[in-house]
Formats: structure tokens, sequence, C-alpha cells
């Protein structure tokens, strides 16, 4: 048998001589049939050529990785206003508004002169297990000093989040001492409903602020409390809702609706079309429903209002919505980064697609100040909206698309009650600052009031606490003596609001405001 195997051994070089040589043959003939390259190297891209080119030859050193991100998005720009690249930096942070959570220790914390202070500490939290309390200052954060040396938000965000279960050593003032701590960081959830609340004996609200991983478990937590309260009827609340998983808001749908009803349907030149219906018995399908929306509610926001006003489900009220109608998939890329791409349009179930244009993307940003200086934002028969293609309800209504959702009952902007003076009140820091100042030296006060429902039925600050208010926006250089009544009731109830908030949250916050916020007030007038 040996002697065999040695006279065979010469030729096995022959032999494999001949099987590379069909192999190769096989694989030329693959190649013609199938238009595949298996052996010729693809020739490179004049992008990529152009960046290799810069690298190795241009004047200066230069980091092509920017001028690749670069020519990145000017191609997104030709496509849609939604199409994005997302740089591996950015990637988590914009994650986890979607996945609904992060890792930190669990505080809110406002910077007020120069000072990181806590204004809140999450209930069962790492911070609350480790001893922190409202009204504890940061001074150092591991070594790092982060008091009096000009701290900003971000800087002291990162400095506080990294893996969970890791440890971050923290020092700092409390009652004029100072105490060490160490906190073992966990998740922290970033809620998507910001408030739940009886309005009266059978009027419930739920507002959403955005369409996350948690959000349909979020709401039936909050429809199952209110129904067991009493609850009959209901406010949805999704102005200022820019969107995010379109499996949430169908979901949340679905429990306005009965069985078998379509939601919406998606489409694409790459993706076959796909209808999203309602597929069980619903929570909330015979109580009466109001849905607030205004100009920032977008996408998914647009979906679920869409469903509920051609189903004649319910009364939509507000200003005309944002108007965006075209669905995303993410695709991680092998740097890291992530790409955003549009794949499909969605229609509502009448047909509608409500995408306003976007042809010359350079405008498209410029949507809400057009729709300010055209007058659409006070009155309903200025919006362009009403002059598109028109459809019809299940009843029969007059609805149109391509640009945004128009509310059933349009409740207009009060332009009367905001001066350029109010408007600085609110976007400077002045007002917060005074909120928080005015909240630790009065503490023990404010605890008399067992709930955000009782303070906001309770608390008054037309005199002592307004003339302080006065005061300190004097000290900023902002002299309010002028306001007029309306303004200064509407700043009056932004400080109530503010200072709910600090207590018992975005809760208290809307509960507070609520009590005379005119689209609010209209919805509880429509279900009566």
């Amino acid at each position: 048998m040996q002697q065999e195997n040695k006279k065979f051994q010469p030729w096995l070089p022959l032999l494999f001589a001949l099987v590379l040589v069909a192999g190769i043959f096989i694989g030329y003939k693959l190649r013609e049939n199938t238009g595949a390259s298996f052996f010729k190297a693809g020739r490179r891209a004049p992008l990529q050529e152009v960046i290799d080119l810069v690298r190795m030859k241009y004047v200066d050193s230069v980091n092509t990785d920017t001028l690749a991100d670069i020519a990145i998005q000017d191609i997104l720009l030709k496509l849609d206003p939604h199409s994005i690249y997302i740089p591996p930096v950015e990637l988590p942070e914009m994650n986890e508004d979607l996945q609904g959570n992060f890792q930190g220790i669990g505080v809110e914390f406002h910077i007020y002169k120069d000072t990181v202070n806590v204004i809140n500490v999450l209930e069962k939290g790492p911070s609350e297990k480790a001893g922190l309390q409202v009204g504890d200052q940061f001074i150092k954060v591991g070594d790092s000093l982060v008091a009096g040396n000009k701290i900003t938000g971000p800087r002291i965000k990162n400095m506080l989040r990294g893996p969970g279960s890791s440890m971050v050593e923290v020092t700092l003032l409390r009652a004029g001492r100072q105490q060490n701590f160490s906190i073992r960081r966990g998740v922290i959830p970033l809620p998507s409903l910001d408030a739940s609340y009886m309005v009266d004996g059978v009027t419930g609200f739920i507002r959403l602020n955005k369409f996350s991983e948690n959000t349909y478990e979020e709401f039936m937590q909050a429809l199952e409390d209110l129904q067991r309260k009493g609850m009959k009827q209901l406010i949805l609340d999704l102005r200022g809702n820019g969107g995010g998983i379109l499996s949430e808001a169908v979901d949340i749908a679905d429990e306005f609706l009965d069985e078998d009803k379509l939601i919406l349907s998606t489409k694409g030149s790459h993706v076959p079309i796909i209808e999203y219906r309602s597929k069980r018995p619903g929570l909330f399908e015979k109580g009466q429903l109001a849905v607030l929306i205004d100009e920032s509610s977008a996408s998914a926001s647009e979906i679920l209002v869409g469903a509920i006003q051609d189903w004649d489900r319910g009364t939509v009220i507000g200003r005309r919505s944002f108007g965006k109608g075209l669905v995303q998939e993410q695709y991680e890329l092998n740097d890291g980064a992530a790409l955003r791409l549009t794949v499909a349009r969605y229609y509502t179930p009448s047909g509608r697609s409500i995408q306003k244009p976007y042809t010359g993307n350079d405008h498209y940003g410029d949507d809400l100040m057009e729709r300010y200086e055209h007058g659409e934002l006070v009155n309903a028969d200025s919006n362009k909206v009403i002059t598109g293609k028109a459809f019809k309800t299940s009843k029969g209504r007059t609805v149109y698309g391509s640009g945004g959702i128009m509310p059933d009952v349009f409740v207009p902007f009060d332009t009367t009650a905001f001066s350029s003076t109010l408007a600085k009140v609110f976007t400077s820091n002045t007002l917060s600052n005074f909120v928080y100042r005015y909240y630790i030296v009065h503490k023990n006060e404010l605890k008399t009031y067992s709930s955000a429902s009782t303070f906001a039925a309770n608390f008054r600050n037309e005199g002592g606490v307004w003339n302080e208010f006065l005061s300190f926006a004097a000290a900023d250089s902002l002299n309010l003596g002028g306001l007029q009544e309306k303004e200064k009731l509407v700043a009056q109830r932004r400080l109530e609001a503010l200072l709910a908030r600090l207590p018992w949250r975005t809760q208290g916050f809307y509960e507070v405001i609520n009590r005379t916020d005119p689209a609010v007030q209209k919805a509880l007038e429509v279900l009566k």
C-alpha cells in the first residue's frame, strides 16, 4: 500500500494544477452568467479616489475622515431632509432617546451661579441610594473641579454618565459642609410620558413627548390608572412630540380603534407595500377623545393623529402639524456611525400623504417661520394645506394632505400675550434661576401642599412672590414693570408651573400650566 502511494505522489502537483485550472474556468463562466466579478478587483468610486489623493498628495495635512463626513452630508442633502448621517460620537445619545434609557446616576441638575445644583433625585435610583438630596451642590466629580470654572451642562452630563455598575466619586456641598459620596451608575429611564392625571371627575389627561421603545407600556399604565379613577373621556396631548418609533404609535392607535381598521400603509421603491391594521380589542374604543397637536407634532405623532381623524374616532384640536410623512430605517456603518435613510412614504387610512414639499432643502427648515409670517398660526383660513388634494374621512368629512394634518378645531397662537420682553424672560435663565432659589428657601412651606393638584388650586403668586421676581429680574437687567396684564398673567402662571415642577416633576408643571392653557380649555369645551 505504501509503495502504491509513493508511485502516485509524483502526479499530485499535476492533479492540483488541473483542479485549479478547472476552478478558474468555472469561475469565469459563472462571472459571465451572473455579471459578478470574482477575480477582477473592483474600481474605486471617484469619491474614494479623490479622498485618497487628498490624503496622499495634498500640500497640507488634512483629516480625510472629516472630508468623507462632509461628502456624505452633501449627498444626503440631495435626497430628502430626513435622511441623515450620524457620526460615531453622536450615535449613543441619539439611540438613548429612542431606547428610553441611559446609564447614569439619576439626578437632574440646574446650573446657577456657576455651580451645579441638584433639583431632582430619581426615586430608587443610584443617587437616592447613595444619599443625594435636592439642593446639593457639586464641587468635584472624581478629581475634577466642577464649581466656579464655567461648567456647562454637556460637560457635567458626560462626567456623570458612564458604563453601568461603574463607580463615580463626587464631592458635594450641603448646608455649608463638604461631603463625599460614592455612586454606582445604573439604568436611568427617559420617560416619554410627561403627565397623566384627572382634570375633573370624568376627564383624563395624558401627554406624550416622543415615541420610544417604552412609550406604549407607559401609555397603557397611565390609561389603566385613569380608568380606575373614573375616566370616561380623554385629552391626549401630542404637542411638541416630534415622533420616534412607528410601531409604538401604531400600538397606541390600536387602543382607540376596533378590530381590523387600517392605521397606516407604507410604500417605497425598494420595499413592498405594508399595511398596519388594528388587531385586538382596544382599551379605549368608546369614550370621547380629544387630541392636541401643534406645528411641532411630527412623524409618529401624525401617524396616530391621522388614524384618529380619518376614522372620526376623536376631535383633533390645535394647529396644523409639522408634515413629515417619510419613514426612516437606521443602518449601522463599519466605523461606528449610522445612516438613517428614508425608505418609504406613509399614508393615512384615507390615503393621505401628509409630507410637506421638500424640493430645495435649503428652505425646508424655514417652514415654521414662513407659517408665522403668513399668518397661519393665528388664522385657520391662511393655512396652505387646505388648498391641497382633498380626501374623505369615514363619515365623509373633507380632509387634506401634502402639508401636515389640519385640526378639526383650530386654536390660534396668541401673539398679543408675548412681547419681546416676555420672550427674553422665557429664553433666558432668569425665571428658572429665581424659581430654584425660591424653592430652596421655601421648601418646607411648599411641602404643606400634598399634591400638584392642591398646589395648582391654592398657590398664589400675585403678591409677594411676584414682587420678589420683579426685583430678581431687574438685577438681571430685565425691567418687567411695563408688562401688559395678559403678559403678566402668562408669566405668573409659568412661574407657578416651574415651581410645581421641582417637587412633582413634569406632572406638576402640566397640572398647573393646563389650568389656563387655551388648547386644553378648548378640549374640555368640545368634550362637554
